[in-house]
């Protein structure tokens, strides 16, 4: 990141703000992309996708959840989830169960191997985020999770099941 030298607690004004939230986007996209990579090259080990991770873990994390819910989680399509949950059911990982609140929306849990292996999956990469090391503080870590739940709900209100916005065009001047 760069050093813009105003190093205080003080809010920083708009114009200021954009910018450096800027340097966080260009650092999340590659990181997400990275680890993402490396979720991967951990299915070879554990046979979970990336998306049937996510399930499991969104499980593991809040218990059962309809597809819609674990959707607007994750800000991800329902039609995606359901295709993760399809797939994590066929492996037995997680089933379906009657919704007391709603009859049409099913609550997806985990089966008690889709516990065996979301728990398998999570401590392999906590043995490998135990690497990240270094001089980082309790503070460091709350600092950034309070500035991406900022930038996160920013975007809450992007539809991730809509279609895709019309580009907008420039009109001649």
């Amino acid at each position: 990141m760069s050093d813009s030298g105003n190093d205080t607690d003080e809010p920083l004004p708009p114009d200021e703000l954009g910018p450096r939230l800027m340097e966080v986007f260009d650092l999340v996209g590659p990181l997400y992309r990275r680890v993402q990579r490396e979720v991967e090259r951990g299915e070879a080990v554990e046979g979970l996708s990336v998306g049937v991770r996510a399930v499991l873990d969104l499980l593991r994390r809040h218990g059962p959840m309809t597809v819609p819910q674990m959707g607007r989680a994750q800000a991800i399509s329902r039609q995606f989830v359901q295709r993760m949950v399809n797939d994590a059911a066929a492996r037995d990982l997680v089933e379906s169960t009657p919704n007391p609140a709603h009859r049409r929306s099913s609550l997806i849990r985990l089966t008690d191997g889709g516990r065996a292996a979301i728990t398998a999956v999570v401590a392999r990469e906590h043995a490998v985020l135990r690497e990240a090391g270094g001089d980082l503080t309790d503070a460091d870590l709350r600092a950034c999770v309070h500035v991406l739940t900022r930038m996160l709900a920013l975007f809450d209100t992007v539809d991730v099941d809509g279609p895709p916005p019309r580009p907008v065009r420039a009109t001649p001047p």
